[in-house]
C-alpha cells in the first residue's frame, strides 16, 4: 500500500480539548486515526507535540510526499515512516499517522486492523471499567472528592459482551447507592462517577456491590484502584498528601497503608501505587500483596527502558499500554515482547481525553492482551468496547 496523500487536522477530544486526527487517502478510500490525550501523565512520557498542534499538522503534511513514497506491506515497514519523521513531530501525530496507515494497508487487503496485524488472534481481553473517580480527572462535590484517581471493576465472564453488560450493571449500582444517599457529584473526564465519599468509605460501597452481582450473576469479579500516587506526592516533603481526609504520610506508610487496602478489600488490581521514580517502592508493595496485579503507568510509560529497570527491580506483574506515550508502534511491540517474555501482564489503555478512534481495541486483540481499560460509559470509550463485541461476534458467531 502506497498512499495517495497524508492529511492532518485539529479535532476536539472528549474534554473539548485540541488533538490531532491524520487522515490516509488511498485508491481504496480514506483511512483516519486520533490520538487520545492525558491528563495525568508520568514525566518520563515523551513530547505529545513538538509544536503547536495546528504547527504539527501542517509540519506532517510537509512530508506527505516522503511518506507516499513508502510501501506499508508489513507491520515492520513503519520503521520507514519512523527514519523520516524521528525529531520532527510528537509522540500523538506520530501514533495517529502509524495507525492510519495500518489501517490503510489493511483496507488494501480486504482485511480488520486486527487481522493486518495478527490474522491468528483469538484471545480476548478482559475489560476493566473505571466506576468511580477522582484525583486529577475529577472535580470536587461538597469540597471534597477521592484522592484516589480511578475504582475499577474487571468482571471475568466467559464471553467479553457479558463481561461488558456487568461492568455496567456494577456502574448502574453505584450510581443509585450514591444517588439515594445524596453524595452523587458529576461524572468525570472519564464518565466515572464523583463523589464526596473517602477512599475506604467507596471501596465499602464498590465491594459490597462486587459481592452482590457475583453472587447475582455466579461470575467473578477483580474489583481494583488505580492509585496515581505521582498526583499527591509531595517530592519536597517526600510524603503522599492525602485531602480527604487530610492525612501526610510517608513512603513507609504509603506501602503499609496501601498494601492493607489490598487485604482488606481483596484488590486483585493495584496501579501505580507509589511515586513514579520509586522502583524498589513498588517491588515492596508487589511482595506484600500476593497475586494482586502491581501495576506499571507513571512508572513504565510505555517505553522499553523504564520497562528495563522495573524488570530489574522487580517492581511489577502487570504493565499499562497506553500507544501514544512513547509515540511508536514499533516500540510498544518492543515492550509487549518484553513483557511477555517475564510473564508481566499486559494492559491496554484509553486516556481521559479520548476520540471516536477504535483502533485500540484492534491493537489490544492482535497482541493478545491480557486486559483492556477503556471506561464505562461515554461513547468515546463504548466505541472500544462495542468494536471488541463486534470482533466477538465476526470470530464465535
Amino acid at each position: 500500500m502506497k498512499p495517495k496523500q497524508i492529511i492532518a487536522r485539529v479535532i476536539l477530544n472528549s474534554r473539548n480539548e485540541k488533538t490531532i486526527e491524520v487522515v490516509v487517502k488511498t485508491e481504496y478510500g480514506g483511512f483516519s486515526s486520533s490520538a487520545p490525550s492525558g491528563k495525568s501523565k508520568g514525566s518520563h512520557e515523551r513530547d505529545s507535540y513538538k509544536d503547536t498542534i495546528e504547527n504539527e499538522a501542517k509540519k506532517l503534511e510537509s512530508f506527505s510526499n516522503q511518506i507516499c513514497e513508502i510501501n506499508i506491506e508489513h507491520f515492520t515497514d513503519l520503521i520507514h515512516v519512523e527514519d523520516i519523521l524521528r525529531g520532527f513531530i510528537g509522540a500523538n501525530t506520530i501514533y495517529a499517522l502509524e495507525v492510519a496507515l495500518l489501517k490503510a494497508a489493511a483496507g488494501e487487503q480486504g482485511k480488520s486492523l486486527w487481522q493486518f496485524l495478527n490474522p491468528n488472534a483469538k484471545k480476548f481481553p478482559i475489560p476493566i471499567g473505571n466506576c468511580m473517580g477522582g484525583g486529577l480527572h475529577s472535580s470536587s462535590f461538597n469540597g471534597k472528592k477521592l484522592d484516589f484517581q480511578e475504582f475499577l471493576v474487571i468482571p471475568k465472564a466467559k464471553n467479553f459482551s457479558d463481561s461488558v453488560y456487568l461492568m455496567k450493571k456494577t456502574y448502574d449500582e453505584l450510581k443509585e447507592i450514591l444517588k439515594a444517599r445524596r453524595i452523587l457529584g458529576r461524572v468525570n473526564d472519564e464518565n466515572a462517577l464523583t463523589t464526596s465519599l473517602n477512599n475506604e468509605e467507596a471501596l465499602n460501597i464498590l465491594n459490597s456491590v462486587r459481592n452482590q452481582i457475583e453472587e447475582e450473576s455466579s461470575e467473578e469479579i477483580g474489583i481494583g484502584l488505580d492509585v496515581a500516587a505521582n498526583s499527591f506526592y509531595d517530592r519536597s516533603s517526600e510524603t503522599y498528601n492525602y485531602r480527604n481526609p487530610e492525612n501526610f504520610i510517608n513512603r513507609e506508610g504509603q506501602i503499609e497503608y496501601i498494601s492493607g487496602l489490598v487485604d482488606n478489600y481483596s484488590l486483585s488490581y493495584l496501579e501505580d501505587p507509589i511515586e513514579e521514580e520509586d522502583f524498589e517502592g513498588y517491588g515492596q508493595v508487589k511482595d506484600r500483596v500476593g497475586s494482586c496485579l502491581v501495576v506499571g503507568d507513571d512508572l513504565t510509560v510505555t517505553q522499553y527502558e523504564r520497562l528495563v529497570e522495573a524488570i530489574k527491580s522487580d517492581s511489577i506483574n502487570a504493565i499499562i499500554i497506553k500507544p501514544n506515550q512513547c509515540g511508536s508502534l514499533l516500540e510498544v511491540n518492543k515492550v509487549l515482547k518484553l513483557a511477555r517474555k517475564y510473564d508481566i501482564k499486559i494492559i491496554f489503555s484509553h486516556r481521559s481525553g479520548e476520540t471516536l478512534d477504535y483502533a485500540l481495541a484492534d491493537l489490544a486483540f492482535a497482541s493478545g492482551a491480557d486486559f483492556i481499560k477503556t471506561g464505562i460509559y461515554g461513547k468515546e470509550r463504548e466505541v472500544k468496547l462495542n468494536r471488541l463485541i463486534s470482533i466477538e461476534r465476526e470470530i464465535k458467531g
